[in-house]
């Protein structure tokens, strides 16, 4: 129902101004002062109270002063000069800090022709539990921020690529280069040969190193949920999308890089988007009119043969060639070999001071002939690997053939050497490799031992962290798409 202004009793107006009166005389009666200011920030009235704390027995003395003269670090003026309240402020004086309230004051106009000023509290006390969760609140966002950008650094240097081999040397030569240029990156080679470390030696060389590195196994993500994980999702963009919405990998490494892992298992139609943003350095969230530029470098890496899968349609031609502008060929660890003794003794030194303290771990010459002579079909994971179950299994720190052989080439149906097996390395020494397990058990066969083993052993991995496929996959030396494909194979739980 309309209200019918005209038909106001006469006295509307002077309930209007005693209510008026009444707020303000509530507010000088129970704050701890009051003073008010006309257009040039001068004090036409202060209450005594207010008046004395500042040093004026009399409040009249006040009068006529600029407000900066009569309270030290007012902001009255601003009031004034900016027609804004500034609702709640600390006010520092020489005793007790003071909260206080200041509203500008208009006439008929609008125009602003003074201000008044409000000092709620002389105490922080009655404040103290607002204070503490905003002080609270605060401490978690930064340590959350800090946590995060710890997670988006880089984590290996070069100095954290092992070995001294020509073809090692060469690698982080041209990655030690690529550090130093914008143009994307393509770390191709076998799985396991260190492409996700260059990439973050590449990253903390290069000058985004204060930036974001965001990586992103393209292999373990569903295919129906890539195109969120990279471009993001406005609020209710699809049937269960966060209500927030979700910010994407690229919007979360702008200004840094992007490392695309496994980019080889990308799907077709998701190629073409990414083509998109690489030339455009733009793109919209799903669900989203809202445009976000895409200051990232890209970092790819792939164990896939990229031009038989560009030849064969599975992946863009276009693309390929985006991505093919400083290629780097990380060597397969039986092209390095003369780096295995070197690669060895640093893990072992990383992996004694997790397993067992002070323990110092040792190679005799038999078991370091043995590494040298075995293939590494997995490279420097599955030495990784391998010297990790016999440093959990062994009863001595000083790890001889005979106890490192049942660990090697478990997990590829045998023990293939360069031109031999591991009973003929073993022969060359002092010792003949008789596996006890194999020995106490003539009906299953070594593969077969060995699998089981390895089911065994990635299970009890798994449930020591939580089901947590991506931490087992760190904490074993493994590839998480390798681990991911062992799971399947294996069926195990998670």
């Amino acid at each position: 129902m309309m209200n019918d202004w005209a038909g106001l009793p006469a006295t509307y107006g002077d309930v209007l101004r005693r209510a008026m009166d009444s707020l303000f005389r509530t507010f000088e009666n129970f704050s701890e002062g009051t003073f008010i200011v006309d257009a040039e920030a001068r004090v036409v009235w202060i209450n005594k109270r207010y008046a004395a704390r500042f040093g004026f027995s009399d409040p009249e003395q006040a009068i006529g002063r600029d407000c900066e003269e009569v309270i030290p670090n007012s902001l009255m003026r601003e009031v004034v000069k900016t027609g804004k309240p500034i609702l709640l402020d600390i006010l520092e004086t020489d005793r007790e800090p003071l909260v206080v309230t200041r509203l500008p004051l208009k006439d008929d106009a609008g125009e602003t022709v003074g201000a008044v000023g409000f000092a709620l509290f002389d105490e922080l006390k009655a404040l103290t539990p607002l204070f503490s969760h905003y002080s609270r609140v605060q401490e978690e966002l930064i340590a959350t921020r800090q946590s995060l950008a710890r997670a988006r650094r880089a984590k290996y240097t070069f100095g954290s690529f092992v070995g001294t081999s020509a073809a090692s040397l060469e690698v982080k030569r041209q990655a030690r280069r690529a550090a130093q240029l914008e143009s994307p990156v393509l770390l191709l080679g076998e799985t396991g040969t260190g492409k996700e470390l260059l990439a973050h030696a590449i990253h903390g060389g290069s000058a985004r190193a204060n930036q974001p590195l965001v990586t992103v196994n393209v292999a373990a993500i569903p295919d129906t949920l890539l195109e969120v994980e990279f471009f993001g999702a406005a609020p209710g963009a699809y049937t269960g999308a966060d209500r927030k919405g979700r910010v994407g990998k690229f919007e979360l490494a702008n200004g840094g890089t992007l490392f695309l892992d496994e980019i080889g298992d990308m799907p077709l139609p998701l190629q073409g988007k990414l083509l998109r943003v690489l030339q455009d350095k733009e793109f919209e969230p799903l669900g989203s009119n809202r445009i976000v530029r895409a200051d990232v470098r890209i970092i790819a890496a792939t164990s896939a043969d990229l031009p038989a899968l560009v030849a064969a349609g599975r992946f863009r031609a276009d693309l390929f060639y985006r991505l093919n502008v400083l290629t780097i060929q990380a060597p397969p660890l039986r092209e390095r070999s003369s780096d295995i003794e070197a690669l060895a003794y640093a893990m072992l030194e990383d992996l004694s001071s997790q397993a067992r303290g002070a323990s110092h771990f040792e190679l005799q010459d038999d078991a370091l002939r043995l590494l040298c002579l075995y293939a590494w079909p997995g490279n420097v994971r599955e030495l990784r690997n391998t010297l990790e179950r016999a440093v959990m299994l062994a009863d001595s720190e000083r790890i001889d053939a005979r106890a490192l052989a049942p660990f090697i080439g478990s997990a590829h149906g045998g023990h293939r050497l360069h031109g031999s097996t591991v009973s003929d390395a073993l022969a060359s020494g002092a010792a003949s490799v008789a596996s006890a397990e194999s020995e106490a058990s003539e009906a299953m066969s070594w593969s077969d031992a060995m699998a089981a083993f390895e089911k065994r052993y990635l299970g009890d991995a798994l449930r020591a962290n939580g089901g947590r496929v991506i931490e087992t996959a760190m904490q074993i030396g493994m590839g998480r798409a390798t681990l991911y494909k062992k799971i399947a194979a294996y069926g195990i739980e998670v």
